[in-house]
């Protein structure tokens, strides 16, 4: 059976079982004698085994098999769940994650057994187990036909129907058995055994009656046995060989079905379609076998058809259509603003292009909503990775998340997840104190650090933020000294912000010695290149003894956004609009020199000002004595004002890159194509500030 078909289905599942393991185990650790979540976790192992037997990964099926017989002692009262079992779990986790890993990258699980987890496994069940409790419905070697525990068909109660089918049946010289089929115990795929003991034995007949019901057996919800009445005119010993020919089946039961209530049944016509000639297939209650699966379907529909898996590449070519859409609108609003200057029968075409406009805006925001994901997906993780950051260093912490349901940009969110984690293992390593300072210092014992994500305007803010010793900015200074960084005397003149964004620095690292979390100076210099390459930002807070924030903001879409194009000389740009505070028209006397900068005073607030043609280079149009227009821009705390020549208005922009080509400076973020076909370039505000 070629599965590489099914890979990408196998692999998205696979994670979200292992997601919901991880929380799930968590949850345990927390509340061990939880029965809602030992099933749950009973559950994801179960599928998880099913899913990788099915896919061939004989190692990935194997250890969530021995998972789940563990957690099958748990729910039967077995054995309790202890500290150190958590811990194995965990393991189980980290290997099942490796696995799947070798999977994605080779479509291979790899080589490795993971025999000590499989062996610590093993002695969970055997050390904690008690000898004494086999299974109820077990399989025992010695199981006899005439042992009331083998012959579980007599359990099956058969309806008025049924019964007029087994009396015709005799009348037709059919002979009726009762089968009970034991599984045997370490049967992976019970269900997939089960239909094919159907499909061997509807070649010698019609099955009439099961127990459990065939959509039962069908979801697996049914132990080591299932019981049928079967019509057939072939001997025991043909129907019990039909059986066994199925692999992994422990034992079959076959007699002939003797119905207490035969005699008195009430007379009625069996109608002609009810007749047992052609076998059907494993149907229950005698009737035709896709019978129970549109059932299934009729009942589930609503819910099996509300989601589909959708590549995210077809979602970029979506997104790339829409884009040439509304570059096409521009091109048609410039063209028509041109044409109808001398016209005055252009009200209609106007109309036409304002519903143009409307339509393409919402099919660009439905677009977007299609590409957004929660950040919960990569959020999930990082509870796991606290509690074990906790262990290794010795320090008792506790994580809090909120706004886990915010959405991002589907390419922002797999790009996101190292840059939190980052940061989440230096507030553990670097901004939590040893538990006995914080004592010491008044504080509570257990460590806390916060993840908190939110929407601001077209941005989501991530924070990270920790109730730690906060930065020391002498250490990070005269460590950036001895370093060479600085000379002593630029040190000296460096404001607190300016020494923290040292921290920012290739290799910079202030820790004492280099352990498996941090020290080795990568963290968050990675940190800020690759947010600053989703266009967002990072900044940092801190109060020396009470703790550090880390401040991400990202935008909501890397693809269309709502800019001010202005003009500089004989040259059209692009700002984007979300970070633009206001629009200030200043006179050229306003202008203030402070340490040999330019600055405005507006509003109580000193504002630096940027002269776009002196960093562009352009020759600007406005005489040094007229009245200047500048925008006021923010980027977190922090503004500036960018003098401009003239303001041409707002429009949807749609970024291009420029490539890698073309050696960009870090002011321009990309370029857009205007409705006359003229490429504007757009101005990053934030690196301006």
């Amino acid at each position: 059976m070629d599965t590489s078909q099914y890979l990408e289905i196998f692999l998205d599942e696979t994670k979200e079982h292992l997601q919901n393991l991880n929380t799930q185990i968590l949850d345990l650790e927390q509340d061990p004698e939880n029965m809602d979540t030992i099933n749950e976790i009973f559950r994801a192992a179960h599928s998880l085994k099913g899913m990788a037997g099915t896919m061939g990964f004989k190692r990935l099926q194997a250890l969530t098999h021995d998972m789940e017989n563990v957690f099958s002692e748990v729910r039967n009262g077995t054995i309790k769940v202890q500290p150190e079992m958590i811990d194995i779990l965990f393991q189980c986790l980290d290997a099942l994650e490796e696995y799947v890993g070798n999977i994605q990258q080779t479509s291979d699980e790899g080589t490795n057994d993971n025999e000590d987890i499989i062996k610590a496994l093993n002695v969970i069940m055997n050390g904690e187990a008690k000898a004494e409790a086999p299974k109820a419905d077990a399989p025992k070697a010695e199981v006899k036909a005439e042992s009331a525990e083998g012959a579980k068909w007599s359990e099956i109660t058969i309806t008025d129907t049924e019964q007029n089918l087994i009396k015709k049946a005799y009348e037709e010289e059919f002979k009726v058995y009762g089968i009970t089929v034991y599984v045997e115990e370490s049967c992976v795929l019970k269900a997939a055994r089960a239909f094919l003991v159907f499909k061997a034995l509807e070649k010698h007949g019609e099955i009439i009656a099961s127990n459990p019901t065939t959509q039962d057996i069908e979801d697996e919800k049914f132990e080591l046995t299932f019981s049928m009445i079967f019509v057939s005119k072939s001997t025991r010993d043909e129907i019990i060989a039909a059986v066994k020919s199925v692999s992994e089946i422990h034992a079959a039961l076959c007699d002939e079905y003797q119905p207490a209530a035969a005699d008195e049944a009430e007379e009625a016509e069996v109608k002609e379609e009810s007749k047992p000639e052609a076998p059907v297939s494993g149907a229950a209650k005698a009737v035709p076998a896709a019978q129970p699966k549109q059932d299934k379907k009729a009942v589930s529909k609503p819910i099996v058809n509300r989601t589909v898996r959708v590549d995210i590449e077809k979602l970029d070519v979506l997104m790339n259509l829409v884009s040439e859409l509304i570059i096409a609108k521009n091109s048609l609003v410039a063209a028509t603003g041109n044409a109808s200057e001398g016209s005055e029968n252009n009200s209609a075409v106007n109309e036409q292009i304002e519903y143009l406009e409307s339509v393409t805006t919402n099919l660009h925001e439905s677009v977007m909503k299609v590409r957004m994901v929660p950040i919960e997906s990569i959020v999930n993780k990082f509870p796991r990775m606290i509690r074990d950051l906790s262990k290794s260093l010795g320090k008792k912490m506790e994580l809090y998340m909120s706004g886990e349901d915010t959405e991002l940009d589907r390419t922002v969110v797999d790009e996101i997840g190292d840059p939190l984690m980052h940061m989440l293992r230096n507030s553990a390593d670097h901004g939590l104190e040893p538990n006995d300072v914080r004592v010491k210092n008044g504080k509570p014992e257990v460590g806390s650090i916060f993840l908190d994500a939110y929407q601001d305007g077209n941005n989501v803010v991530i924070e990270v933020r920790d109730d730690g010793g906060g930065i020391n900015t002498e250490a990070v200074k005269n460590k950036a000294i001895e370093r060479g960084t600085l000379t002593q005397e630029q040190a000296d003149a460096m404001s607190e912000k300016e020494i923290i964004d040292l921290l920012f620095l290739p290799s910079f690292s202030t820790a004492k010695k280099v352990t498996d979390v941090s020290g080795r100076g990568v963290g968050l210099d990675v940190v800020k290149s690759k947010i600053e390459s989703l266009s967002g930002e990072v900044e940092v807070k801190t109060k020396l003894g009470e703790g550090t924030t880390f401040i991400v903001r990202l935008p909501l879409t890397l693809a269309i956004i709502q800019a001010l194009m202005v003009v500089i000389g004989d040259e059209k740009y692009a700002i984007a609009l979300n970070s633009i505070q206001t629009i200030e028209a200043v006179m050229p006397e306003d202008i203030k020199l402070v340490q040999n900068k330019e600055v405005i005073h507006l509003r109580g607030t000193v504002i630096p000002i940027v002269r776009l043609n002196q960093i562009l280079e352009i020759e600007s149009k406005v005489a040094e004595t007229d009245e200047m227009t500048v925008i006021i821009v923010k980027k977190g705390d922090q503004q500036a004002g960018l003098v401009v020549d003239e303001l041409m208005g707002q429009q949807e922009i749609v970024i291009k890159s420029l490539g890698k080509f073309i050696k960009v400076p870090k002011i321009i973020s990309g370029a857009t194509i205007l409705g006359d076909g003229e490429v504007a370039l757009i101005i990053d505000a934030n690196t301006l500030i």
